[in-house]
């Protein structure tokens, strides 16, 4: 999804509403137009008057970092949450998990145009709408400063936790379905960037929830011994992709049969936590 014409005009407008709305009451899941789009809230704090808007953008996996780009539809002008952001860098970012501060930076010379060129080769959407303006579409990294999980109980955000990868995963496999011949440089990147959510998300757990769990529940011994054997299975599968995408041509045949392995292990995975976790975990204070 790449068009923020819509939603970004001054104040929020009953449409901007509906989707933010619908972000929060579902965990970061959309319907409509932009169901299956990786779509974030982005709040700024206004230029002039000091308050605090949200917008819904569109944005691109980078490792650590997340990147969204000020496209305006292609439209003569900046969009209004670009400039809050160069007044005051420092943002809030919702994936429907968590809430995390950011410092916005805006990306510049040859950094913003490989950036660019990257995310017009994986959606020529965003070329079309550099060809529509004569400015020079900005290109912006978030980098997350602090972030706390969105309230709720702990079983309901595991599985939060757990369906954000869930959408990942199925919008890779898509991406991976439609690339042709070749992956390029943004899938390869949106790969490695699930691959690095998850190992650090069971790295968590293995040494945080998991221990915390033991201790409060013994009873719980078995369920956790393969619990981490699973992590350990996830992570050969995840090696084995990172591996895939490592050569100078990745096959997407091959990045494809290794994505879908780990899907059903990791699917296969979640859905024991759940049924074995979230129970308890919904009864424990955060």
């Amino acid at each position: 999804m790449t068009d923020e014409q819509t939603y970004d005009h001054t104040g929020i407008d009953d449409f901007n509403s509906a989707v933010i709305e619908e972000f929060r009451a579902n965990g970061g899941r959309v319907g409509g137009m932009f169901e299956g789009a990786r779509l974030l809230l982005l709040t700024t704090t206004g230029a002039r008057t000091g308050i605090r808007r949200t917008v819904p953008v569109a944005y691109l996996p980078d490792g650590e970092r997340t990147l969204i780009i000020a496209s305006a539809g292609g439209g003569p002008r900046h969009p209004a949450w670009f400039h809050n952001l160069r007044a005051e860098p420092r943002v809030t970012v919702e994936n429907g998990v968590f809430a995390v501060e950011a410092d916005a930076v805006v990306l510049e010379g040859e950094e913003r145009d490989a950036v660019f060129a990257r995310a017009a080769e994986a959606d020529p959407g965003w070329a079309e709408y550099q060809a529509e303006t004569e400015r020079t579409i900005p290109v912006v990294a978030l980098n997350p400063v602090s972030g706390e999980a969105v309230e709720q109980r702990l079983g309901k955000g595991l599985i939060a936790v757990h369906d954000a990868f869930r959408r990942e995963l199925a919008m890779v496999r898509d991406e991976i379905a439609r690339s042709g011949p070749g992956l390029g440089a943004q899938l390869r990147i949106n790969c490695l960037t699930v691959c690095q959510g998850l190992a650090y998300h069971h790295t968590m757990e293995d040494t945080g929830m998991f221990p915390a769990l033991a201790e409060a529940r013994p009873e719980l011994a078995d369920v956790i011994a393969r619990l981490g054997e699973e992590h350990t299975r996830v992570e050969t599968l995840l090696e084995q992709l990172r591996i895939q995408l490592d050569g100078a041509a990745p096959d997407p045949a091959a990045v494809q049969s290794e994505v879908e392995r780990l899907t059903t292990e990791l699917e296969a995975h979640l859905a024991y936590e759940e049924e074995q976790l979230v129970p308890i975990l919904d009864t424990m204070t955060p």
